[in-house]
């Protein structure tokens, strides 16, 4: 007698999301109880609700097959595509980003971003191109199919603009070219024009990184007109640098200054680093208590609740809560890795790799921004800060995996089926 397949629930990717997500309330409430009356006081009660709506979505989710997900792939790339441009001419502002048009708002209801779920389409849509080549790319022009893909919403995306979700494509991008099989000295090219617009106002940096491009295109031997090109784009952005500098605007000018030194305006562009960097540092090793953060209660510490959540966790648990804190999103990405290799197919594995790097470039980029090591650029904590659109595109994201985990090599029959 034939066993039946069942959806088989992979407990450990489960059980960390849903303990980050409860840890992440948690300090949403904490991040909430201040001296001063804020907007993040009533900000957990949502978040619940946004919690309870996500846990729903990715149960439905988990019960798609990956075949009927990779065939509704280009219809929700191009329905998220639909959203971004009427985001883009309708959309407004919220919070601490209340400039950008992220929001997509009827009624004067703000239902969400649609960038949150173009993130997961960007990622199906470059399994689905890469996963059907059968070897990975080569060379540059082999590329476009792929580079588009990202190209069009993240220009979208960036006339928002939206800086933060911008670099979570970028960064989805190599990630994904990268477990494709495409090799690595060709993403040092590809990354190659951005490298030098960021080093042609040394000298001496770039001056040393056109050197070592030279070596690496000798080396790699990409076609003629690739190897011209780049060397052209490379030598452009040199010269493009300094006229882009000029053309900044003053505020624009003066925040990237900040971020190589904040006490040069510790009253205003430096006051939201310079502030979580004390909440952190004041922690210690147990932190001042649950709650307890005087940074967080005297409202020092902005978008508490949001960007800068993960100060509160080292202002008020110290250096045990954010170890405990960094080792949960270790083990949730060592788990979709593991789902990602374990995969039956490109398709799989490739959209598990993707949304694994998409969670650790918000990783990196906010805590590297609450500790001055990467600019401001309002990208939130998975799981953890506080926004509705965010964490249900992070469980979302759970429920594709959970299906791929099921579908994978290792795959159980048994009771524990959803």
């Amino acid at each position: 007698m034939m066993r039946r397949r069942v959806i088989t629930a992979d407990l450990p990717l489960i059980g960390v999301a849903l303990a980050l997500s409860l840890f992440g309330i948690a300090m949403v409430y904490s991040a909430g109880q201040t001296d001063v009356p804020t907007v993040a006081s009533r900000a957990w009660v949502s978040q619940i609700k946004w919690l309870t709506v996500a846990l729903v979505a990715a149960f439905l989710v988990s019960r798609a097959s990956v075949r009927l997900i990779e065939w509704l792939t280009w219809p929700a790339f191009l329905f998220t595509i639909g959203l971004l441009i009427i985001t883009l001419m309708f959309g407004t502002g919220a919070g601490t980003a209340a400039s950008v048009k992220g929001w997509l708002t009827i009624g004067g209801v703000r239902l969400g971003q649609p960038a949150e779920l173009a993130k997961i389409t960007v990622v199906l849509m470059l399994a689905r191109i890469l996963g059907e080549r059968r070897e990975p790319p080569r060379s540059i022009l082999e590329l476009w199919k792929p580079a588009l893909i990202v190209l069009i919403p993240w220009v979208l995306i960036m006339a928002q603009p939206d800086l933060g979700t911008g670099i979570a494509f970028i960064g989805i991008f190599f990630a994904m070219l990268y477990w494709s099989g495409v090799p690595w000295p060709l993403l040092v090219l590809i990354a190659s024009p951005a490298v030098s617009l960021l080093l042609a106002f040394n000298t001496t940096y770039w001056g040393a990184w056109f050197l070592l491009l030279i070596a690496l295109v000798v080396r790699y031997r990409p076609y003629l007109v690739e190897g011209v090109g780049l060397m052209l784009a490379n030598v452009a952005m040199g010269v493009v640098a300094p006229l882009l500098w000029e053309r900044l605007a003053p505020y624009q000018r003066h925040r990237l200054l900040v971020f190589l030194d904040p006490s040069i305006d510790p009253r205003a562009s430096g006051w939201h680093v310079i502030q979580s960097q004390v909440a952190i540092g004041s922690g210690g090793w147990l932190g001042k208590g649950w709650t307890e953060g005087t940074q967080k209660r005297l409202a020092f510490l902005p978008a508490q609740h949001t960007d800068f959540i993960y100060a509160v966790v080292g202002e008020e648990l110290g250096f045990i809560g954010v170890t405990v804190t960094l080792a949960l999103f270790l083990f949730l990405l060592l788990r979709v890795v593991r789902v990602a290799a374990r995969a039956n197919d490109g398709f799989s594995s490739l959209v598990a790799f993707g949304l694994a790097s998409s969670w650790l470039v918000h990783i990196l980029v906010n805590i590297g921004m609450t500790l001055n090591l990467m600019p401001i650029t309002g990208i939130p904590l998975p799981f953890f800060s506080y926004g509705g659109s965010f964490l249900l595109a992070s469980w979302l994201s759970i429920g594709i995996l959970v299906r791929i985990s099921s579908e994978g090599r290792g795959g159980r029959f048994g009771e524990l089926a959803i």
